[in-house]
């Protein structure tokens, strides 16, 4: 084997620009899909962790048709006795109970509707990071009296500032039209523009004065100790309280589901279209290789070298080509993504179209070891496969007809 090896090695760099063309070919092709996977990566991750951490959390319980209408009197009933449920649930490990409805906010230039949206400070701030948003001015726990913080933009298209009022206008839980006069305390910003349009924030308390002689809740939002018991902890909340629906993030956002699906669908296209050029350049290089070493590889096999080690040297020949380029692009994906993951790749030209998404302007790469494993492997599984077509058709050469035609 180690002179076989000896061999191969030699012969690669017999013509040393072809061999360099091929394995820089192989060095940009893998730094450029790594690199680009793991973007890809960093940005369906960033999407799912910011809206778990700042909005939905792993899981949710509302009135079954809350959801799709949206009226406060779809409220849940018996919420104290799911709170307490939840509180002895070890598996919780915290709860934020919302009171939130559809309505319109009216300010002296126009109206819009919007979802109003009432939290408890501290239940919310433990469960969410949504307060981290805050752009400019106080958060809910200022000590003005109906404080409300909108969105910059929703701001801006109203032309609203800090310490202006507005006007929420919503239907009660008795279907009776009311409204509440607030006061805008902040501005935050989120990675969504069409959030930031659609929601506003008050005091839970301020809120259910409004809406309720008691305080009503229309959504509870869950974490857990761990992400995975999303849907064991939403089975059991759904066997022991008949009236309510209790829905994983997944069931949330179907569409967030959706774009986590096609990021693994994208990462496998993006890594097969990378795998068969390198195939085709691996191929092509090793046949016009053997092109030019007919009449050798024919003396080899009329002085005695076994087929099995001619075929053996032909593969070793594609591996070892094949995996100096592939470390190497590996090893420099690796150094790349490293760095990205700290500084982020800045697309602020693009900041206002990619808000529009729902995207931050920041995308952090990341990578996982078991995926760079999994490309190697790929990579050399590839390459095999590739250099079988050469190497059978190296064993076929007939000694006499090489030697006739040298």
């Amino acid at each position: 084997m180690k002179t076989l090896i000896t061999i191969a090695w030699r012969n690669i760099w017999r013509h040393p620009a072809r061999s360099g063309v091929l394995i820089a070919a192989v060095v940009v092709g893998l730094w450029a899909g790594v690199v680009t996977v793991g973007t890809v990566n960093g940005l369906m991750h960033q999407r799912v962790d910011y809206l778990i951490d700042s909005e939905i959390a792993h899981a949710q319980i509302h009135h079954p048709e809350f959801l799709a209408e949206g009226y406060s009197w779809l409220y849940i009933p018996d919420h104290e006795e799911i709170l307490n449920w939840l509180d002895e649930d070890p598996r919780i490990a915290v709860w934020s109970a919302r009171t939130m409805t559809d309505g319109m906010v009216q300010s002296p230039i126009k109206t819009s509707g919007v979802r109003i949206r009432g939290i408890d400070i501290d239940q919310e701030n433990r469960t969410t990071d949504f307060h981290e948003n805050m752009v400019e001015g106080e958060y809910l726990d200022s000590d003005v009296r109906n404080a409300v913080i909108v969105g910059r933009s929703l701001a801006r298209d109203h032309n609203l500032r800090i310490g202006n009022r507005i006007v929420l206008v919503f239907e009660d839980t008795g279907n009776e039209l009311a409204s509440g006069s607030f006061n805008i305390v902040g501005f935050f910003e989120s990675a969504s523009t069409e959030f930031d349009d659609r929601n506003v924030f008050v005091r839970s308390g301020d809120f259910s004065r409004y809406l309720a002689e008691e305080p009503v809740v229309h959504e509870i939002a869950m974490r857990f100790t761990e992400l995975d018991m999303a849907a064991a902890v939403v089975a059991d909340i759904n066997t022991a309280f008949s009236r309510v629906e209790a829905q994983t993030w997944r069931e949330l956002s179907p569409e967030l589901n959706v774009l986590v699906e096609l990021g693994g669908v994208m990462h496998f296209v993006m890594t097969m279209i990378i795998m068969l050029a390198l195939a085709f350049g691996i191929l092509n290089t090793m046949l016009m290789a053997l092109f030019e070493r007919m009449r050798e590889i024919g003396m080899l096999l009329s002085i005695g070298m076994s087929k099995m080690r001619v075929f053996s040297m032909i593969l070793l020949e594609s591996i070892i080509l094949t995996l100096s380029g592939a470390l190497t692009g590996i090893l420099l994906a690796w150094i790349s993504i490293n760095y990205l993951s700290g500084s982020g790749i800045n697309l602020e030209q693009f900041a206002a179209g990619v808000a529009e998404l729902g995207w931050d302007h920041i995308i952090y790469p990341v990578i996982s070891i078991p995926e760079y494993a999994g490309i190697v492997t790929l990579v050399m599984v590839i390459t095999l496969l590739a250099s079988v077509y050469p190497a059978l058709k190296a064993i076929r050469i007939n000694p006499l007809e090489a030697a006739k035609d040298a």
